[in-house]
């Protein structure tokens, strides 16, 4: 079985985010960039199926050179090659079409990627790639199996769990429960060694046309000061629940 999972190369979540040019470009200065989290989950589930099965992981990823140490640490947790397309991901619509076409020159059985990314959180980019394959897709994957040529997903829904079946060829929106937290590997000293020697491919892109600009950035507002109140004076608090909040 060959499995293609597809990683974005984010910025941390302790990073300090700022924009530049009138707040329509993200700064990139001295931000740590990671692993999309929810891609970690899906090629950890890729290597219980490379370990257990014998199936061999590529990771891709559409980004420039700042994106292949991200992709080196997917190496050092134990894929077995990689793809990176030589482009700029400008939005998801050309992010799917680049990995698609990586996807469809190599044939894959099982496309693995996050529900999301937690930069742009557009949850759009694997359900892009199935349907430009027209492969069959299962989002908000929490649990996979794979016999043969078939695959058993579940999934979350509104007040449960969903359990489908497909055949192969299929693409996966994994998150949280296809493994837990604690399955989550570190790349160890071998590992590190080891992904130094492994082909990591750089392709030019098929320069897909985005569907989408950025305008502007916008930051949260910044949260209000905590009033507290003593515990014994409950006069003060409905009066500012009914006065200041309005929500009496």
């Amino acid at each position: 079985m060959k499995i293609l999972v597809c990683i974005s190369h984010v910025p941390d979540t302790t990073s300090k985010i700022n924009f530049t040019d009138d707040n329509s470009k993200f700064d990139s200065a001295g931000v740590q960039y990671v692993i999309n989290p929810f891609d970690e989950f899906v090629l950890t589930r890729a290597m219980w199926f490379k370990e257990k099965q014998g199936a061999t992981v590529t990771v891709a990823n559409v980004g420039n050179t700042t994106s292949e140490p991200t992709l080196r640490k997917a190496l050092a947790i134990g894929a077995d090659d990689a793809i990176r397309v030589n482009a700029e991901p400008t939005d998801g619509f050309a992010v799917a079409k680049e990995l698609a076409e990586v996807a469809k020159n190599g044939n894959y059985d099982l496309i693995m990627a996050g529900r999301e990314s937690i930069d742009y959180n557009g949850e759009m980019v694997p359900g892009m790639v199935a349907s430009l394959l027209n492969y069959n897709f299962v989002n908000a994957c929490i649990g996979l199996e794979i016999d043969g040529e078939k695959a058993t997903i579940s999934r979350e829904i509104d007040g449960g769990r969903e359990v489908l079946t497909s055949n192969l060829p299929i693409v996966i929106a994994g998150q949280k429960g296809i493994v837990e937290e604690k399955d989550l590997r570190i790349p160890n000293m071998r590992g590190i060694m080891m992904a130094r020697k492994k082909p990591l491919t750089v392709v030019e892109p098929i320069n897909s046309e985005a569907k989408t600009s950025i305008i502007s950035f916008e930051k949260p507002a910044a949260k209000g000061a905590c009033k507290l109140v003593d515990a014994d004076n409950v006069g003060e608090l409905v009066d500012l629940l009914h006065n200041e909040a309005k929500v009496i």
